[in-house]
């Protein structure tokens, strides 16, 4: 009998160990999966921003073009803005049924709405623009850090990243309470993208904030910020549910989040504030920001030229006093190739496509050269947070320096090494370590950190000797069953109070027999999915892996170790993950030792091909680029009607093409515009958009 125990717990033991290495190698899939998206936006915003800094407008439509390609709602003015958005001139029909709102707000009003919320009804726009407007004027006059008493309360609830899941915050409201004068809530930013009801949640919080402004208290987030919207759900998400003023509604929110306060102060002894800190963190700094100036984290205006010009003129032949080699005055646009292409005639398609296809392909990756060497130059402001502040003249240092503060509490992660560096893996921010923190909190009499801004699998996770507290409150995040939500409580001692949940009605239905079994079920279908985004990432870089490969395969035999195998996805794919462990799953057959990759990604190509009938290379690139495609077409689509028109078109084309040195007409661009439009409604959408591009690749 004791012999039989013995050998049930050893079977139990290495039975859960195994459990706990599927659920690990899980969230590492999913974990690195999210944060190389992340980098992929990055990388295409510092393209486009390194485009706009050298363009030089040759008209006043063109500049306001380019003025209101990327910095949207900067250049509007307090008087321009309540103009623009005049909610009192929307009228609401007699036949509309939804909640109604007037102000100033009660709790009653409160208690309509999310019951409307729940019932699956939608306020109307010219409410949701009066409550925009009250909460702007109300934004405006809280500083930068808020101040919070437990003196005044029996607790405070601090919640994490909500991303756009309603039914997270309808949960916590259940089992803790609507705010109230005896129930403060600190909301740790996050509220919107990936999740299916964003505008919902803030519409939300934003009615609670004005009916309890003392009691609750908003934090800005890295997403709050119009230029992550554009990839992450939010643009489309209001244009989608408000068509005829989404635009207005949208402006009005980006507006808003300037204006959202950037972190919490709980007792002067505990920080909230969404992602972390560095080594440079400054709250004194933080507290006279003004930040409004920051619409969007990712884009901040030059204060001077690029240190860039002159060996981007080396390259282009030009010398560093604006003149060429025969002593011309030179242009003031720059040029990356020595001579003008000439566009063949657009009426010969193949000819066409096959000479913008090599053209594209050469330019575009001259310009990615060019924005990656960024990375080490102080003065070309990419998304970083190692920005040198040594060589910049007074009154850019300043500017730039308030910058990189938001930048970092926005973006930063911590790590259990010390000190503190580039947070590569995001793409921005930095990685603060536990020194960082004790002497963050040394300077400041600090007990602990409040953060968010990473998923975690309990809803929460202590670091650095539980001097840093991550509190995440989006359940269900990657995938049902990936993670539980949580929230924290906080009395007058200070001492942490954990309130787990996961808001999925599949879990809540289950029988106790069930239930026993749940956990390995749970873990198989949430390994399904993260292995099913898994290959889609491999399959989306067939074309590099296969040259990988090759470099192993000297012979040519079309089979190589599969050691050299997961070495050579790693450096294809750079996401870190433990490519030996997770072959079994990757990998279904082998011989003697021996991977015949060949097959192995026609494999995934047939697996892909099965759920789009495209042809497997154009559909490679269409995973790789799509999400980027997507971001394309809306930064183009200025109104963000989902379509783009020919002027936009035709604006934008000229921006890639004065840069490439394409000599082509307005007639010609007038051409190109409309051989995509193949509908011919005077419009171009996302699907013309993709069309065009997947017949640019198709051509030989």
């Amino acid at each position: 009998a004791f012999k039989a125990a013995v050998l049930i717990q050893q079977w139990y033991r290495r039975h859960v160990a195994r459990l706990e290495m599927r659920r690990r190698c899980t969230w590492r899939i999913f974990q690195s999966i999210e944060y190389a998206c992340e980098q992929d936006q990055i990388k295409l915003h510092n393209f486009f921003s390194y485009l706009m800094d050298q363009f030089t407008p040759s008209s006043s439509k063109e500049r306001d073009f380019i003025s209101h390609l990327f910095i949207s709602g900067e250049s509007y003015k307090e008087a321009e803005l309540e103009k623009y958005c005049d909610y009192e001139s929307i009228e609401v029909p007699d036949s509309y049924t939804g909640p109604r709102l007037s102000f100033p707000l009660l709790p009653d009003h409160a208690t309509a709405l999310l019951e409307a919320y729940q019932q699956k009804q939608q306020l109307h726009a010219r409410y949701v623009l009066n409550l925009l407007h009250e909460t702007r004027k109300h934004l405006k006059q809280l500083p930068n850090i808020s101040h919070v008493s437990t003196c005044y309360s029996e607790e405070v609830t601090v919640c994490g990243d909500l991303h756009g899941q309603l039914d997270d915050l309808f949960l916590i409201f259940y089992k803790n309470g609507l705010p109230s004068p005896s129930k403060s809530y600190v909301f740790n930013g996050d509220f919107v993208d990936r999740g299916k009801q964003s505008l919902e949640i803030l519409v939300i919080l934003f009615t609670f904030l004005l009916i309890y402004p003392k009691e609750v208290h908003l934090n800005r987030g890295n997403h709050e910020d119009h230029m992550v919207n554009l990839r992450y759900g939010f643009t489309k998400e209001v244009m989608q549910k408000y068509k005829v003023h989404g635009k207005k509604i949208l402006r009005m929110f980006q507006n808003v989040f300037c204006w959202l306060p950037l972190a919490t102060l709980i007792d002067q002894k505990v920080l909230i504030i969404h992602g972390g800190i560095s080594d440079t963190t400054d709250l004194d700094m933080l507290e006279k920001i003004q930040r409004d100036k920051f619409i969007s984290v990712l884009r901040l205006k030059k204060g001077k030229e690029s240190s860039r010009k002159p060996e981007i003129q080396a390259i282009n032949g030009e010398s560093e006093s604006g003149t060429d080699a025969a002593g011309n005055e030179a242009a003031p646009r720059i040029s990356l190739q020595p001579q003008a292409a000439q566009a063949p005639s657009t009426a010969n398609r193949p000819e066409f496509s096959r000479w913008l296809r090599q053209t594209v392909r050469e330019q575009i990756d001259t310009c990615r050269r060019l924005v990656d060497v960024s990375e080490s130059e102080p003065e070309e402001l990419t998304y970083s947070s190692t920005v040198s502040l040594k060589d910049v003249d007074e009154p850019c240092w300043t500017r730039q320096e308030e910058w990189k503060q938001i930048l970092d509490i926005l973006w930063s992660d911590p790590m259990p090494q010390e000190g503190c560096r580039e947070n590569k893996v995001r793409g921005g921010g930095c990685y603060f370590g536990p020194d960082v923190t004790v002497k963050f909190l040394e300077k400041y009499s600090l007990q602990f950190l409040i953060r968010s801004h990473e998923c975690k699998q309990e809803g929460y996770e202590f670091c650095h000797n539980r001097k840093v507290l991550t509190i995440f409150s989006a359940s269900n995040y990657y995938e049902i069953g990936s993670n539980r939500g949580a929230y924290v409580k906080l009395g007058p001692d200070l001492i942490p109070h954990f309130v787990q949940y996961q808001a999925n009605k599949t879990a809540h239905m289950l029988t106790m027999t069930q239930r026993q079994g749940f956990p390995v079920a749970l873990i198989s279908r949430v390994e399904e999915s993260a292995f099913r985004a898994l290959r889609e990432k491999l399959f989306a870089h067939t074309s590099a892996l296969i040259s990988a490969f090759k470099a192993y395969d000297g012979d040519n035999t079309g089979k190589i170790t599969l050691s050299n195998w997961a070495t050579a996805v790693e450096s294809v794919l750079r996401l870190g993950l433990p490519w030996r462990m997770l072959r079994p799953q990757l990998v279904r057959s082998t011989k003697d030792g021996m991977l015949e990759y060949k097959s192995w990604l026609d494999d995934l190509a047939v697996e892909r091909r099965s759920q789009e009938h495209i042809q497997s290379s154009l559909l490679e690139v269409i995973y790789r680029n799509r999400s980027n495609l997507e971001t394309i077409f809306r930064i183009i689509d200025r109104d963000h009607s989902g379509l783009i028109s020919f002027e936009e078109f035709q604006q934008t084309w000229k921006l890639f093409s004065s840069h490439m040195n394409i000599e082509l007409t307005d007639d010609g661009i007038d051409d190109l515009v409309r051989s995509i439009d193949f509908n011919k409604d005077g419009n171009i959408d996302f699907n013309e958009f993709l069309e065009a591009f997947r017949l640019v690749k198709q051509c030989p």
